[in-house]
């Protein structure tokens, strides 16, 4: 077992705030966005995220590492956040799938932590002043003054204007095959999926559902994807700014320009919403964990949703309107928060796009969502789906929803 949780640590934010508690992980120093992630589950999907790249994550469920580490959970590569806060870390693990501690696996990996510290405190903390800059020291860097502590601290980038998907993109392109995943038969279509810092549990599920899934790198071209043929368009999750995607914006606008069908996620919505026109905003302190709900407004129905994002569409929730690029025709806002209302899909009534703020992919999380990709797989395969609205079936087509989608589209 590691003994780094001997060595005094102290995070501090970039208001002033200091936490003390005990080195986790890798000794050192760390800087980062503070943000909080609500999931009770599923850490080391947590940690391996791409789209925590450059944030600190703070865990509000108390009891951390008591599953241990294996190596068929991560979601990619490597570990993506830039640090770890958690109260109160596991002596040592209990499950028959570990293969090490957690702790063993962020010293590993270099990956500087903390704990003993009031993650209730810290998070109530942030949720009043909304994230911001943080740093985490230990060994001989906390004995350093709290003043220049705290002088790193500010002096970090801002994630506001961070352009981070080709940093955490995948390295070489890749495919995933339907045989791989328990699929029998040839596959039932091909996609071309953007890696922004995608999941991998992303194109599995989609290779459930008899679709190859051809994954490339953030910096794919419009050229790149004609030439392998695809069927549809997928843009995935990933950490930054969407302000600062404009290859990724100019990409998606070729797509629908073609009439290509497309599916986003997470960073994916952010991105087609701006190639629609609409603006994107920072939250406060954003969505982070397995435990969101989310509104459906085709069907009424609430769904609990794994999510991660610090940013957000700006379009008008309960109405059609015409998108600010008006090429594009008719949109609407699919899905929302029920915490805060903020937007949480988009569909394209006049063009075969539509995507969500959320993981449909849920790992970890709740499987609300999985049927997204079930529409993505109708939208691909039916020859009478041509927008986004007609991926619904018909028993989830409310009254005003059918109403709004008149026009050879319902």
């Amino acid at each position: 077992m590691s003994t780094t949780g001997a060595t005094p640590a102290v995070l501090v934010l970039e208001d002033g705030t200091v936490f003390e508690g005990q080195s986790y992980g890798a000794k050192g120093t760390t800087l980062g966005e503070a943000v909080f992630s609500t999931a009770m589950t599923g850490y080391q999907e947590t940690l391996t995220d791409p789209s925590y790249a450059r944030q600190i994550v703070v865990q509000t469920a108390p009891h951390i590492g008591n599953t241990g580490v294996n190596d068929e959970d991560p979601e990619s590569r490597r570990i993506w956040v830039a640090g770890y806060v958690v109260r109160d870390a596991a002596r040592r693990p209990s499950n028959w799938r570990s293969v090490r501690s957690l702790d063993e696996e962020l010293d590993q990996q270099g990956i500087v932590g903390i704990k003993d510290v009031d993650t209730r405190a810290i998070t109530r903390h942030l949720r009043d002043k909304g994230a911001m800059k943080a740093g985490i020291f230990s060994g001989e860097a906390a004995a350093a003054s709290r003043e220049g502590l705290l002088e790193q601290v500010r002096t970090q980038p801002d994630m506001l204007g961070a352009r981070l998907a080709e940093e955490v993109t995948t390295e070489e392109a890749y495919t995933v095959e339907p045989a791989d995943h328990g699929y029998t038969g040839e596959p039932v279509a091909t996609v071309a999926a953007i890696d922004l810092g995608l999941k991998s549990m992303t194109p599995v599920r989609m290779a459930e559902r008899g679709l190859r899934v051809h994954v490339l790198r953030a910096t794919t071209t419009f050229a790149d994807i004609e030439a392998l043929g695809v069927d549809g368009v997928f843009l995935s999750n990933g950490p930054g700014d969407p302000a600062t995607a404009a290859g990724q914006i100019g990409l998606l606008r070729e797509v629908l320009d073609a009439k290509k069908p497309f599916f986003g996620i997470c960073f994916g919505n952010q991105i087609l919403g701006r190639a629609l026109g609409f603006g994107t905003y920072k939250l406060p302190f954003g969505h982070r964990g397995i435990n969101q709900p989310v509104m459906d407004h085709a069907t009424g129905k609430v769904e609990i949703t794994s999510q991660n994002h610090g940013f957000a569409v700006d379009a008008p929730i309960g109405e059609v309107v015409t998108a600010p690029q008006q090429q594009y025709g008719r949109v609407q806002v699919s899905h929302s928060s029920l915490n805060d209302d903020v937007v949480e899909g988009l569909r394209c009534l006049d063009i075969p796009a539509f995507s969500v703020q959320y993981h449909p992919e849920a790992a970890a999380g709740p499987h609300d969502s999985a049927y997204l990709f079930d529409r993505f797989v109708e939208m691909l395969t039916t020859d009478r789906v041509v927008t986004g609205a007609d991926t619904l079936p018909p028993e989830d087509r409310r009254p005003s929803a059918a109403a709004e989608t008149t026009g050879g589209h319902a």
